[in-house]
């Protein structure tokens, strides 16, 4: 009973002006305690109270050494690593999540030494922060009475936040576990825990009305507020009202999915309603986007990776003008290359053992041809001779494929190294970029979140580390167009549908992000229909969205994740033919080409959830544990 129970009755206050400022209340000698009067009298105080609700998002692409947070179909693991997440939901074990279950804690959803005002990453996890969180919220809520020495502007920054903040931990545990009690209240510590769970559509309409609360109160901008003056140009990570519309829709969208319906209502298909709730609040984020309104644009192509990381540049957050929420980086090395880069560097180049995570060949293959079309299309115009031709522009991006030139610096190479062409990325059949642990299982390798120039000859494998900072954001803007897209075709019964008065249709939202990427719009034997939408604009998410952690609960709530061919993993088989071509490898020309089945996941309707600790749901007989579990 200790968890649940404990992070519901406990709360610790801190207090400060900035993120780097809280202290831990328990810490502080007794002379230095300060009354409930006087810690929420004005803004500063209030707010340094608040600010430690940054400190309890967790960073799920941070939280290890090594970081497993994609648990689709997109990602394999190294042979044998059975400590991280991605190899229990491979093998259907999701009680995995738990701390108790994993003796590495290399997890980011549970940790047994999570501390909320901690500036370490491995620190952080999110049930237990979650929980945390939202006591502290309902504590600032039920203070604000106290708040006298402000101005309405400063009250309604406060209030803003701890309503935002108090639906995002929900809604975040919510994704995972369905169904919660909704905490609006600092729990009394005398009377026992009766709260019982909501069906998910119940907790979302929760959910909602402190995300419109929030979105009502707060600015676009802190940096266009007197209170936000005392922190200008550092403001781009405090809650805004952007942030909330996005988290509001998004809230919208997920309770309108087909599983979390089905769980609601015991229908398997999107719910119109919610649905038409996610596409008008997603059209009041855009329209305040359109219109040059806020500080968020879509970030031109040539500076995609500025989204992911940033090289050599002094920059603490990337994410450029794209991000809308991520987690705080609580100094250097939480999102330094050290902490996700080697897992995606093969050790064939980085000169040192590197446990690599591989992108299946299976979901490779969802980037389709620049013409927009899938490469399972008769009219694509993609040729297994010459795989690699005419691809979406983002497949170059995001994917390192055979042929391509990984190291440019080959002055120190060893004979057996000259030999080996290692300057090369040999993702061929027997190739030696190819393993099933330190290099690739599966033909292909991740350049999304790595410079090319990461490996040991061309910037020397301990100086990367330092100049890489890698940050995976929560939200950006390119998937609000998306959410947007998928919620207008599904509320409106067509592709060119669009919330009342915002002009913009579904399909030119989805077409946006494809212009934007140099990608053919949607063809129309696809727009004609829904369905046709639909398997579209899940290929783009995959391909937009890829390897940021969205696709496993893209897939649940889609009802898909048990379905075939979603249960599979694969491997690209082919050989090289011909004349090599170093300086283009996309006119390289192999023969055959097939995919091999490396692992099959066995799901069955249970696994649409994850299961709920048993000292938790064991506490009162209302907190119900989740079907099959």
């Amino acid at each position: 009973m200790k968890h649940l129970k404990t992070l519901l009755y406990t709360s610790l206050f801190a207090f400060g002006f900035g993120l780097t400022s809280c202290e831990s209340y328990l810490d502080k000698a007794p002379e230095s305690t300060v009354s409930a009067d006087d810690a929420f009298k004005n803004f500063l105080s209030f707010q340094g109270f608040t600010e430690e609700l940054y400190y309890c998002i967790p960073d799920f692409a941070h939280g290890y050494w090594q970081n497993s947070f994609n648990w689709g179909e997109d990602e394999i693991l190294p042979f044998g690593l059975d400590y991280f997440m991605g190899y229990k939901v491979d093998n259907g074990d999701f009680w995995g999540w738990q701390s108790g279950f994993d003796g590495w804690q290399a997890g980011w959803m549970d940790r047994n030494n999570t501390v909320a005002n901690s500036t370490d990453r491995m620190q952080k996890s999110m049930w237990p922060l979650a929980w945390y969180g939202i006591r502290k919220t309902n504590i600032g809520l039920a203070n604000l009475d106290k708040m006298v020495e402000c101005t309405e502007e400063e009250k309604n920054l406060i209030q803003g936040q701890l309503y935002f903040f108090r639906a995002w931990f929900h809604f975040t545990m919510m994704q995972y576990f369905g169904g919660l009690p909704y905490i609006d209240e600092v729990p009394s510590t005398s009377e026992p825990l009766r709260y019982p769970r909501l069906s998910y559509q119940a907790c979302a309409d929760r959910v909602a009305e402190d995300f419109r609360r929030a979105a009502d109160l707060l600015p676009i901008n802190w940096d266009d507020t007197q209170a936000g003056k005392l922190t200008y140009g550092n403001n781009q990570q405090r809650i805004n009202k952007i942030m909330a519309l996005g988290y509001l829709g998004k809230n919208y969208l997920w309770a309108g999915s087909p599983l979390m319906n089905y769980e609601s209502t015991g229908n398997k298909t999107y719910n119109v309603d919610y649905c038409k709730k996610a596409a008008e609040t997603f059209a009041e984020l855009l329209q305040l986007v359109e219109n040059g309104q806020t500080q968020y644009a879509l970030v031109d192509f040539e500076k995609y990776t500025d989204i992911f990381y940033s090289y050599k540049q002094n920059a603490l957050n990337p994410g450029s003008t794209e991000a809308i929420f991520q987690t705080p980086m609580y100094d250097w090395w939480m999102g330094s290359g050290w902490s996700l880069g080697p897992q995606y560097v093969p050790t064939v180049s980085a000169g040192e053992v590197n446990n690599v995570f591989s992108p299946t060949a299976n979901y490779v293959n969802y980037y389709g041809m620049a013409n927009g079309l899938p490469l399972t299309d008769e009219d694509s115009n993609f040729d297994e001779e010459y795989p690699w031709k005419d691809r979406d522009p983002r497949f170059y991006k995001d994917i390192i494929f055979d042929g391509v030139r990984v190291i440019q610096n080959t002055s120190q190479f060893t004979s057996d190294q000259k030999k080996g062409n290692i300057q090369f990325a040999n993702l061929y059949t027997d190739g030696n970029y190819r393993d099933i642990r330190q290099n690739s299982r599966t033909g292909y390798l991740l350049r999304k979140f790595t410079p090319i120039s990461v490996n040991r000859f061309d910037e020397g494998l301990r100086d990367y580390g330092d100049a890489l900072t890698i940050q995976v954001s929560w939200m950006r803007l390119s998937d609000i167009y998306l959410m947007y897209a998928e919620a207008a075709v599904n509320a409106y019964s067509s592709a060119y549908g669009a919330a009342q008065g915002f002009n913009m249709t579904a399909l030119q939202a989805f077409d946006k992000i494809r212009q934007r990427a140099g990608v053919t719009g949607m063809n129309s034997k696809y727009s004609s229909s829904v369905d046709g939408f639909m398997s579209e604009l899940r290929r783009e998410r995959a391909v937009e969205l890829a390897y940021e952690g969205h696709r496993f609960n893209d897939l649940r709530r889609w009802l898909l994740l048990a379905e075939y061919p979603y249960t599979i993993k694969t491997s690209q088989e082919f050989v090289r033919v011909g004349e090599f071509n170093e300086e283009d490898p996309t006119q390289n020309r192999v023969s055959g080409w097939r995919e091999e089945v490396i692992l099959e996941r066995n799901f069955s309707e249970k696994h649409n959830w994850l299961p709920l600790k048993t000292s938790d749901s064991s506490i009162y007989i209302e907190f119900a544990q989740n079907p099959g579990w």
